[in-house]
C-alpha cells in the first residue's frame, strides 16, 4: 500500500487507494487528529463520527475514482478541488453512484507527510431536505 502523501497533489490518490483497500484503519491515517468531513452539505462531522461515515461506504465495496483538478498550495497548506465518484455495484448486490466534486484542505505535518484537515466531498454543493450524501448509506 502506498505511503501517505509526499506531497498535497498526492493526497486524493493516496485516499482513494486506502479506500478501496477496504482497510479502515489506512484510510483513517490520510487524515489530521481532529480532521472535519462533511458527508453532506451543511453537516460537518469529526472523530468517531468522520470514522463512520467512511467506513459506510468501504462496506459498500465499490471502488472511489478520483480524479484533482486543482491544487493549489502555500507553505504547509493547500486547496485541493477533486472530481469523483463511487460507481458500481455494492456487495448486496445494489446499484450504487455517488459523485461530487470535493473542495478539501491538506496540511503537511510535523512528519513531512500531507493528510486531509477538511475533507468536503460535495464541495460547493447546496443543503437540501432529503439529499442522500455520505450519511445516506
Amino acid at each position: 500500500m502506498r505511503t501517505l502523501a509526499d506531497r498535497p497533489e498526492e493526497v486524493p490518490a493516496v485516499f482513494a487507494e486506502r479506500f478501496n483497500s477496504g482497510d479502515a484503519t489506512a484510510l483513517a491515517q490520510v487524515y489530521e487528529d481532529g480532521a472535519v468531513l462533511v458527508p453532506q452539505p451543511g453537516t460537518p462531522v469529526t472523530g468517531p463520527e468522520l470514522h463512520a461515515a467512511n467506513d459506510r461506504l468501504q462496506k459498500l465495496g465499490v471502488p472511489i475514482s478520483v480524479h484533482p483538478r486543482h491544487v493549489y498550495r502555500t507553505g504547509d497548506v493547500a486547496l485541493l478541488i477533486v472530481d469523483w465518484v463511487i460507481d458500481g455495484i455494492s456487495r448486496e448486490g445494489h446499484a450504487v453512484r455517488v459523485e461530487g466534486t470535493a473542495t478539501d484542505i491538506a496540511r503537511r505535518g510535523s512528519d513531512g507527510r500531507w493528510r486531509y484537515v477538511i475533507d468536503n466531498p460535495f464541495g460547493t454543493r447546496a443543503q437540501r431536505a432529503g439529499a442522500v450524501g455520505v450519511e445516506g448509506f
